[in-house]
């Protein structure tokens, strides 16, 4: 086991780092609830498959303008402490989530104050920062003036990947290199080079997907791919999405995503799809196809890659290579 949990109240350990941890880091959980404890649960596992024999006591935050049931709001009180404690004890690694969008622009969140507030604290101040899919674009906005587009389409699947193969971050990547993606929004990669990122992984069809920029004493590294998904988290979204359009509980029909299943799912899979897109919006024929099945059978192609990339992350840029 090499992830401690810091439970709320509790204070992260102060012992030399060589005698009791390697790193000490926040996360700052801002998903909604349904996906509150799966994305909890994706970064940390792959936080603790990167760390190898080292120790990183994670300390469990989340923001008070996300919208929270009961379920949720009994497990922040429980295993949960306030933002206000990173403030006072920054750790060494910060990672914050993406959340579901509810705005059409990003600066009306009911949580933006929060996060500008968060992202301009950490921007030369914490050594490791990883912001991933909205937190990303909204470091983008903060930091660099950068705004983001709405996609015609939603960016959903696994995408081939092209990396930058001097970049830190892809060192020892070893093919197939993918990543999933699922997003409403994007920055041109165009823009976020010309801000002084570096693109260390992106793909030639959906842009970029992983871009990093020295800020002060912080490594900040920018992902707008989600390589902490588990294998059927894509199929999981388009389960749910594709019965609330059923249901009439969304008008917009859900596309189609790339590359989340076995090829022996992949044919029935494109049916159903086919089916829903000519109108067939009953309830008989998404529950007809074997959901759980599918997923049970979901390569996880990017897991490896993913990995070694937030081994890279964590062992940090050698001086002058980022």
């Amino acid at each position: 086991m090499t992830v401690r949990w810091v439970r709320p109240g509790e204070r992260p350990s102060r012992e030399p780092l060589e005698a009791v941890t390697s790193k000490r880091c926040a996360l700052v959980n801002n998903m909604p609830d349904a996906a509150f404890v799966s994305t909890e649960s994706h970064f940390v596992g792959l936080l603790e498959a990167a760390s190898g024999p080292d120790v990183i006591e994670v300390r469990r935050h989340t923001m008070d303008g996300v919208v929270r049931g009961a379920d949720a709001a009994a497990r922040i009180r429980a295993h949960y402490t306030p933002l206000a404690d990173l403030f006072a004890d920054p750790p060494d690694v910060l990672i914050v989530t993406g959340s579901n969008p509810i705005q059409a622009h990003i600066e009306d969140e009911p949580y933006w104050i929060d996060m500008v507030d968060l992202i301009t604290f950490a921007a030369g101040r914490i050594p490791l920062v990883l912001l991933s899919c909205l937190s990303a674009h909204a470091a983008l906005v903060a930091l660099d003036g950068l705004k983001r587009d709405a996609l015609i389409d939603k960016c959903t699947g696994v995408f081939a990947q092209e990396a930058d193969p001097l970049h830190y971050l892809c060192d020892r990547l070893v093919p197939p290199l993918v990543l999933p993606h699922s997003r409403r929004h994007g920055v041109p990669s165009a823009e976020v080079r010309d801000a002084g990122y570096r693109i260390a992984l992106g793909s030639r069809t959906e842009g970029w997907s992983v871009a990093t920029k020295r800020i002060g004493a912080t490594e900040l590294v920018l992902v707008q791919g989600h390589p902490e998904y588990g294998p059927d988290s894509l199929l999981r979204e388009y389960h749910r999405d594709v019965r609330r359009y059923v249901n009439h509980e969304r008008e917009e029909c859900p596309p189609f995503p790339n590359g989340c299943v076995s090829v022996a799912d992949a044919d029935a899979l494109s049916a159903l799809q086919a089916r829903v897109v000519e109108g067939a919006r009953d309830q008989a024929v998404v529950e007809a196809f074997d959901f759980a099945g599918a997923m049970g059978r979901a390569p996880w192609t990017w897991r490896p890659m993913a990995i070694t990339m937030y081994e890279n992350w964590l062992a940090g840029p050698a001086k002058g290579s980022a």
